[in-house]
């Protein structure tokens, strides 16, 4: 229990809260208010995208100001309407949503309200009742601010007026990078026309794709809590750390519950180590006949726990000491409609097809996913390699200070949100950088230092080419991540080229920085139901091979110093219109509708395989570590 002996007055609204970022959730002490559903809508079709604050469309309901239509949140607004330009619109769009606000939160002066964005990409501006609250800058991850002091001003009414403007824009210092190019010719172009490039193959979605909420906490609460586990021997060792605001003098027990109730060691300290006896580890999926382990902590917050290590050794991914083979998926938070929004039916879907395909493991490319999805992942045991927005860095000007400083706070989002998950066992920084450029070696050094200093717990890499010898941030990472597409992108429709070059591939890398390596992507494109005998690029009978030739040198090097592969892709996704893509990339071994190409299947017969192979079969029990506090 958490005693707190002496509470401070409340914050003023508009504070951007910028140290703990706990994930909202109810409890006895706390409120949860989801704002999903429809908003009010409106595109900025100005030609400077600046209008709506020019004349200030946050002072009013945004129907005043002019045609509204109703979005859902959380969605991407592109593939909702039947309106062309929407679907490609690029700058300021604007949201709105009255909300009837609980009165007992206004009138409890010992309540703090906080209304919070789990991500809207990619610059977002956020008033409530005309007052700005906050901004941020970057998509796929959480901001809040404190807004209670702001609802008690007018303590004769329950209702807000919430306006969030969002802009899509990409530029050269934005996660990931972009370039606006203005077309000036009027012989070929209307007045104003410009397009949004990028260096990255996938659709640009935008909008607020996760949920908006409203919650509260007392006064004094929990704001963050960082646990790093241990073991030694069969005693689990947790070390905790509870960050509390809004007292000074604070009495507090921590209680370790084992998986049927029972109390297994408590403590009474803001910080310390549990030692528990008999300890049950967190295991990854196939490595145990009850997979994600986990435990809980208390203002009254709960946090999910796992007891588990993460180790890297010159030839080996060591998970809780025992050897850990990566096979697993790439993934987009992509589907047909809602875009990059989130959607629960999808998410189980997706988790029911990685574990009937006996797959292990995924990386988040290339962004960040929900919050949601890495809770299923802890409680499903499903192994997580974490990445940042980093993808698309092919300009040098994007290796500049800004863009450090901008990479440096998105990482530091990242860990604070994502360090207590068992499940996330490494965090990639960037995918496929222009590595070679003499900015990156300095880039990468100070980005994988610092990651590492905000968690010494776990590797760090970056996602590269099968370029070894130009590779100038490869020497700061702990596991060597490779793309490459043998026979596709390079020598396309020579099969035979594969095992060489992939061979050669795994030989140089390993050769020059001695550290494991993870084959991070590989595949090649299938439209579902193409078929030719003999096989042809862009058929399934293509898209096998390909697996095969590259499964045969993963069998090879497994033993020797690989230790994963992660197909491209998962399923297929949406891209931008263009010559090398018929409505979005094919390489998925699922369809966009999650259903199965011949690959699914060569995949499901191998993934399992290596899972009777490797796998190891450990007892789980579950603990509930809390952490309550009463006021």
């Amino acid at each position: 229990m958490f005693r707190v002996l002496c509470l401070f007055a409340a914050f003023k609204a508009g504070i951007l809260l910028d140290s703990g970022m706990l994930f909202p959730q109810e409890s006895s002490s706390r409120e949860v208010k989801e704002l999903n559903g429809l908003w009010a809508f409106r595109a900025d079709r100005s030609p400077t995208r600046n209008q709506g604050f020019q004349r200030a469309w946050y002072k009013s309901r945004l129907a005043e100001t002019g045609p509204v239509i109703d979005i859902p949140v959380p969605s991407s607004y592109n593939d909702v309407t039947q309106d062309p330009n929407l679907r490609d619109f690029i700058g300021w769009v604007w949201y709105e949503r009255e909300v009837v606000v609980p009165a007992r939160w206004i009138s409890d002066g010992k309540t703090r309200v906080v209304l919070r964005v789990e991500s809207a990409h990619y610059y977002s501006i956020v008033w409530v009742n005309g007052v700005k609250v906050t901004e941020h800058e970057g998509g796929h991850l959480p901001f809040e601010a404190d807004i209670d002091g702001l609802l008690r001003e007018d303590p004769t009414t329950t209702t807000c007026r919430i306006t969030i403007a969002v802009n899509n824009t990409l530029d050269l210092h934005t996660l990931p990078p972009g370039s606006i190019q203005y077309m000036k010719d009027r012989t070929m172009y209307p007045e104003g026309f410009f397009v949004q490039n990028t260096n990255f193959d996938f659709f640009n979605y935008a909008g607020i794709h996760r949920s908006v909420l409203l919650y509260t906490t007392p006064k004094a609460y929990v704001d963050d809590i960082t646990v790093v586990t241990d073991f030694l021997d069969s005693t689990g060792l947790v070390r905790y750390n509870v960050s509390i605001q809004g007292a000074t003098l604070v009495t507090l027990k921590v209680t370790l519950i084992d998986k049927d109730g029972h109390c297994v060691v408590s403590s009474n300290d803001t910080s310390g180590v549990l030692k528990v006896v008999d300890v049950k580890l967190w295991w990854p999926y196939l490595m145990h006949e009850n997979p994600g382990y986990l435990y809980s902590l208390e203002d009254v917050y709960s946090l999910p726990v796992g007891i588990r290590t993460v180790k890297v050794t010159k030839n080996q991914f060591l998970i809780n000491n025992k050897p850990f083979y990566f096979h697993g998926v790439n993934k987009h938070e992509d589907s047909d409609i809602r875009g990059k929004g989130f959607d629960w039916p999808l998410v189980v879907k997706d988790f029911n097809l990685m574990k009937w395909l006996g797959a292990n493991s995924f990386r988040t490319s290339h962004y960040p996913y929900a919050e949601e999805i890495l809770q299923m992942c802890d409680r499903h045991g499903i192994v997580v390699i974490d990445e940042s927005p980093g993808v698309g860095i092919k300009d040098i000007r994007s290796f500049e200070n800004a863009s450090l400083t901008h990479h440096l706070e998105v990482m530091d989002e990242l860990v604070r949100r994502d360090k207590n998950h068992p499940s996330v066992v490494m965090w990639s920084v960037a995918n496929e950088p222009a590595a070679e450029m003499p900015p990156a070696g300095f880039y990468f050094q100070m980005l994988i230092k610092h990651t590492k200093v905000l968690d010494p717990t776990r590797p760090v890499t970056f996602i590269t080419d099968s370029n070894y010898a130009r590779d100038k941030g490869a020497p700061y990472v702990d596991v060597i991540c490779v793309n490459s597409y043998f026979s596709w992108y390079h020598d396309p429709g020579h099969l035979e080229v594969i095992q060489i070059q992939l061979n050669t591939q795994f030989e140089n890398w390993y050769g020059k920085y001695q550290k494991p390596i993870i084959q991070s992507e590989y595949g090649a494109d299938a439209a579902p139901g193409f078929h030719s005998d003999p096989p042809v690029m862009f058929t399934e009978e293509y898209q096998k091979l390909v697996l095969r030739d590259y499964h045969s040198v993963f069998d090879q090097k497994r033993k020797l110093y690989v230790v994963g592969e992660l197909i491209w892709n998962f399923a297929d996704f949406m891209t931008t219109q263009g010559v090398t893509r018929m409505v979005g990339n094919k390489k998925g071994i699922f369809t966009r509708q999650r259903q199965p190409k011949e690959a699914a299947f060569i995949l499901k017969e191998r993934y399992w395989r290596l899972a009777n192979e490797t796998g190891r079969l450990m007892k789980l029990h579950s603990h509930m570590l809390i952490l309550q506090y009463i006021a």
